[in-house]
């Protein structure tokens, strides 16, 4: 057998139920739906099945994945989709041929880096998979250059959550797509190419000059001694930019470290030997802990009221807030109306 003659395709539609048949009758996991974003690779030699490959999304928690790239809880929540996990890998009865398995990885490597943004409109960065080591010792994942990084703690995804049960660690193996993953999946702000969701509204010159303007009749909570940005200068910027798509304290300093003089003189920035400054990390941290949330909310409903006119329908969305518990120990739901041409979110309700 010619490894060399040996090619990945993605399974067509017509295929699917012979590829469910098969990883059902000769993978010790059985099939695999196909739930959420899930690609499905068959493996031919001279037009003979002689592998399957399965990837979908990857796993909400895996302490072994998350150390090695080293992103925190908020990073890892928006950037899960450039992770995809290897499901399923079956290379069929009568084709356990030396090398295969590390060759057939690699050409899934190579049709997933096209393949995943054609499908699902962003790219993938690193690939995981989950290794039985009463099973397997990974050695077709070590000959095609996976890295090791540690084992699972043996706990079961059930519908309610994880729970520790019956189920064996299994090893983590990982695959870099690209040569400074970890860095790219650790940053404040990612390149819009790899960014996933809904598009961020971009901020008119018009829209910058006013947000100040809302903001100007909240009361400074801070000293009066000291300051050297105006309350509404900072709170217009943290505004603009979690407009842009901004998460996070470090990615909104980060945004406003990249606005230009002009748009620094939209917001009313402090100027300095002749140059407009912006407010540091620490200022609109220190700013946003302080400020009243009800008076802040309620001059970004203002804003929203003069520019947000634009929207023909809303969406109702609903999320659970992250380590936000109420008095009686429940989890904090707050619903949220926006805008679908906009993406603004008109209000709010706990």
């Amino acid at each position: 057998m010619n490894l060399r003659e040996v090619l990945v395709r993605l399974v067509a539609a017509c295929e699917e139920a012979l590829f469910r048949d098969l990883m059902h009758k000769h993978h010790y996991l059985g099939s695999v739906s196909k739930i959420s974003e899930t690609l499905w690779y068959v493996a031919q030699w001279r037009d003979q099945w002689v592998a399957l490959v399965s990837f979908s999304a990857a796993a909400w928690k895996c302490a072994a994945r998350d150390r090695w790239i080293g992103w925190d809880s908020r990073y890892q929540f928006d950037r899960l989709k450039l992770v995809t996990n290897n499901s399923r890998f079956l290379i069929l009865p009568d084709w356990h041929v030396p090398n295969l398995g590390s060759r057939v990885l690699s050409l899934c490597e190579k049709r997933l880096i096209q393949d995943w943004p054609k499908r699902f409109g962003h790219p993938v960065l690193l690939l995981e998979t989950f290794v039985d080591p009463e099973r397997f010792q990974g050695t077709v994942y070590r000959a095609a250059n996976w890295i090791p990084v540690g084992t699972t703690r043996g706990f079961r995804r059930t519908g309610k959550g994880y729970r520790a049960g019956m189920e064996r660690p299994k090893m983590v193996f990982l695959k870099p797509l690209h040569p400074q993953v970890r860095e790219l999946l650790c940053r404040p702000t990612m390149d819009p190419s790899y960014r996933s969701g809904g598009a961020k509204i971009m901020l008119k010159a018009e829209q910058m000059q006013s947000l100040p303007d809302f903001f100007k009749d909240i009361p400074d909570p801070r000293r009066g001694q000291g300051r050297r940005h105006r309350l509404a200068t900072v709170l217009a910027i943290a505004a603009g930019a979690v407009l842009c798509g901004m998460r996070g304290y470090r990615a909104i300093s980060d945004w406003a470290n990249n606005l230009g003089q002009k748009a620094r003189e939209r917001f009313r920035c402090r100027r300095e030997n002749g140059r407009y400054v912006v407010p540091s990390l620490y200022v609109i941290r220190d700013v946003l802990l302080r400020v009243n949330p009800a008076h802040l909310d309620r001059a970004l409903q203002q804003w929203n009221e003069v520019y947000g006119q634009k929207d023909q329908s809303l969406a109702i969305d609903g999320k659970t807030l992250r380590n936000a518990i109420d008095d009686q120990g429940q989890p904090t739901h707050v619903m949220s109306a926006v805008g679908h041409q906009t993406k603004i979110c008109y209000t709010q309700k706990k």
